[in-house]
């Protein structure tokens, strides 16, 4: 099992910036690639970002490229989502996500989901 708890949410204004954490417990973090996803009002959840194991691959969906990046740190057990030039359509939960296999989070069949952050964009 893997626990996933994210933290860092909040409401800014447009083009203000936020970091996402996502704190992971249970087995070892290093095992998995992680990934971010976005839920708004109305909206099936959305893929945001991925990171391999070893944080040397990345992946964005098309409306964060340029404005959003996610980096990992193994030794905290912990991923991150920064996000700058926030824009009031970027409103929604954000979800950390984790599973062994990276395509399997850019397709939203993960593992293990975390509880969701609110983050709220005013324009």
């Amino acid at each position: 099992q893997v626990q996933l708890v994210e933290s860092g949410g909040g409401l800014v204004q447009a083009g203000a910036s936020l970091r996402l954490s996502c704190a992971a417990s249970g087995r070892t973090f290093s095992s998995y690639s992680m990934g971010w996803f976005r839920q708004a009002p109305g909206k099936e959840r959305e893929f945001v970002a991925a990171i391999s194991r070893g944080g040397d691959t990345t992946g964005y969906t098309d409306s964060v490229k340029g404005r959003f990046t996610i980096a990992r740190d193994n030794a905290k057990n912990t991923v991150y989502l920064q996000m700058n030039s926030l824009k009031p359509e970027d409103t929604a939960v954000y979800y950390c996500a984790a599973d062994p296999v990276l395509p399997r989070i850019v397709g939203g069949r993960v593992a293990y989901w975390g509880q969701g952050t609110q983050v709220t964009v005013s324009s």
